[in-house]
């Protein structure tokens, strides 16, 4: 009841398409050329070397001090939210207990 059944692969029944016929081709040699001499280029260099101006670097500390401000104060902002969604529910259950409690006093 429980064992597993292996299925066994049928045979093809697609369509099939005959082999197709390979024409032999006839070969024509040519008397070889001796191939033009390359100019030598320098060599390129791989990476431009970077060189940061003193301005450069200053716009750099300032645009890397904008982000990490902006990104802290998102997860604050966030780091409020939750704690505020968290009080909130809180006080609700508070509410609801206490709306449960004295339902059961006066009856």
């Amino acid at each position: 009841m429980l064992r597993p059944k292996v299925p066994t692969m049928p045979q093809p029944t697609g369509l099939v398409t005959p082999p197709a016929l390979i024409e032999p081709t006839a070969v024509i040699q040519h008397t070889p050329q001796t191939p033009a001499p390359t100019p030598v280029v320098a060599p390129v260099p791989a990476r431009p070397t970077v060189q940061l101006t003193p301005g450069a670097v200053i716009a750099l500390v300032g645009s890397g001090t904008a982000v990490v401000l902006v990104v802290g104060a998102v997860l604050v902002s966030m780091l409020l939210a939750v704690a505020i969604t968290g009080a909130s529910v809180a006080i609700c259950a508070l509410v609801i207990r206490s709306l449960i409690a004295s339902e059961g006093k006066r009856r």
